[in-house]
């Protein structure tokens, strides 16, 4: 692959972060929460990452799992966040916002982007939800966004060739492409040669051991996973209350 190529590596730790630049990686896209497709990482990670990585540290701000429809506390606190990974001396953010009728929230994506400068700005994949995708890059062209993410469209990278090259072109000089989704050493050199992308974004992660001799195998915290961008859990009043009453009620 040419060396004019950047590869971008997705990861959700520090020891991550350094294994991805002494592999040769040109930059680190840094989550938390990958099973649910990222979330924003904790504070400590991030500065930490931003301290001791030479590559450049790109923060994905992504308040919860589900969708891309944000209400105004959601909008405060991807603010806040954004500010907190430029303080930290990120290089760049990834960020999304969408309207219920799958565009390009282009009021809150101003607001973010306002917030991130001078740091890099990329679209997550978020752009993969749109109802358009040229409307939306169009909206993203405007907005000065420096980068999107995308599988165009597709479950993999590889099923979006097409659709990727037809981005490159319509974006010509004024954003870049980068390509992700299920990327793979095979998989890359067909991206950069038929769909004309210079940027691909991997996750490149194998299973890493636990280093505990006590095991106890009777426990799992974890739940079962099933994806859906649209349904996802959060807080019920009822539940709570039913647990606060029956507690409240043994009490006394």
């Amino acid at each position: 692959m040419s060396p004019s190529v950047l590869v971008e590596v997705c990861v959700d730790s520090v020891a991550g972060a350094l294994i991805a630049q002494e592999s040769g990686a040109a930059r680190v896209e840094l989550c938390a929460d990958l099973l649910e497709g990222g979330t924003t990482p904790s504070a400590g990670t991030i500065a930490l990452a931003c301290e001791r990585l030479a590559i450049p540290v790109v923060v994905l701000v992504r308040p919860r799992a589900g969708d891309f429809l944000y209400d105004a506390t959601e909008r405060e606190i991807l603010c806040r966040d954004v500010a907190a990974v430029r303080r930290a001396g990120a290089a760049g953010v990834a960020i999304g916002a969408l309207t219920a009728d799958g565009a390009i929230d282009v009021e809150a994506m101003r607001a973010l982007i306002d917030v991130a400068r001078p740091m890099s700005v990329t679209m997550h994949r978020a752009f993969d939800l749109t109802r358009d995708r040229d409307e939306s890059l169009d909206a993203l062209l405007a907005l000065g966004v420096d980068r999107v993410l995308t599988s165009g469209g597709a479950p993999t990278a590889a099923e979006g060739i097409a659709v990727l090259r037809a981005l490159v072109q319509r974006a010509g000089d004024a954003l870049t492409i980068l390509a992700g989704g299920r990327v793979t050493a095979d998989v890359a050199p067909r991206l950069v040669r038929e769909a004309g992308v210079r940027e691909v974004h991997v996750r490149g992660a194998a299973p890493v051991e636990s280093a505990m001799r006590f095991r106890r195998d009777d426990v799992v915290f974890g739940k079962a996973y099933a994806p859906d961008e649209y349904r996802w859990m959060d807080v019920s009043a009822p539940r709570v209350r039913e647990v606060v009453a029956a507690v409240r009620s043994a009490a006394s």
